[in-house]
């Protein structure tokens, strides 16, 4: 990783992580809520949705604090989504990045309320963003988008088919389609939200959304490389836990060395509807090789 990218991130992850709490500890809600929403929001982890937002807005010359607002919102959405998936019913996890789950401190109860507070309050920070020259008609695009992503046709309707293909082999366009949706697509909504605010083209918005298409499938290949072959002590929870879950994994089903060479093929791609994009493109270059590179 470049300094220049290693800078960036560690610049996204501290205004990140200053924001959401404060956004949540000025709310009128019950203590015990704020405290389960807080705990989780503050688990760490890469930030890379923020980061992708915050890398758009500044490829199209546009300062980062117009972004904030929509940033912490999407964390807020991912962070309710980690909530549900470790709940028992789901995938039944102790440990989320190194530390307890939330049910695990807040009852099984607190855990789904804290993720369902987070969901909502999402959109209500979207609308309510001040200090940013954002119209009203860009402000309903982006509940639009974030809503579309993080919903049936997104990411919940990815978390179905996931559950539904457990203890089952997958074909490969069965286990791609759970990943686009589960994974891909809030994480190509922080792209295009990014690219909203920055009033990008019609053509440029097309091209960002194939690239983060590509780099959402990128992600999800990439963290099963790393449940084979990764450091526990860097991702935050047992190496192999797929397996465990009688999981389809791309390893599983093509190799390590194919899913290697998968992963490659997507970035490829990914580098290619970028370079259609008229922007400054360094940024979201490196983040592209990061996403392929990174050891957690």
């Amino acid at each position: 990783m470049s300094e220049e990218l290693r800078y960036f991130l560690n610049e996204v992850k501290a205004n990140i992580e200053q924001q959401l709490p404060s956004h949540i500890e000025k709310l009128a809600a019950p203590s015990i809520l704020k405290e389960a929403m807080i705990y989780s929001l503050n688990a760490g982890g890469k930030r890379i949705r923020p980061a992708l937002l915050f890398a758009t807005l500044k490829s199209f010359g546009k300062p980062m604090e117009e972004g904030y607002e929509v940033a912490c919102a999407i964390e807020m959405i991912h962070t309710y989504s980690l909530i549900h998936d470790d709940l028992p019913a789901m995938d039944n996890d102790d440990l989320r990045r190194g530390k307890p789950t939330n049910h695990k401190v807040f009852g099984e109860a607190m855990a789904i309320l804290a993720g369902d507070a987070l969901f909502t309050y999402s959109f209500e920070l979207i609308a309510n963003m001040q200090g940013v020259n954002l119209s009203s008609e860009k402000k309903l695009l982006l509940v639009q988008e974030i809503a579309k992503a993080s919903g049936p046709e997104g990411m919940v309707g990815g978390q179905v088919a996931d559950m539904k293909g457990e203890n089952q082999a997958l074909s490969i366009e069965e286990l791609m389609y759970i990943h686009e949706h589960k994974t891909g697509d809030l994480l190509s909504a922080s792209i295009i939200s990014g690219a909203i605010i920055a009033g990008a083209t019609t053509n440029d918005l097309a091209n960002l959304k194939l690239f983060a298409k590509e780099l959402g499938l990128m992600f999800q290949i990439k963290d099963d490389i790393l449940d084979v072959e990764g450091d526990m002590e860097l991702i935050g929870k047992p190496i192999g836990s797929d397996n465990g879950n009688n999981k389809s994994t791309y390893p599983n089903l093509l190799g390590l060395e194919g899913a290697k060479s998968m992963l490659n093929e997507h970035k490829d791609k990914a580098k290619k509807f970028l370079a259609n994009v008229n922007m400054e493109q360094q940024l979201l270059l490196a983040l592209t090789n990061y996403v392929a590179d990174r050891d957690h």
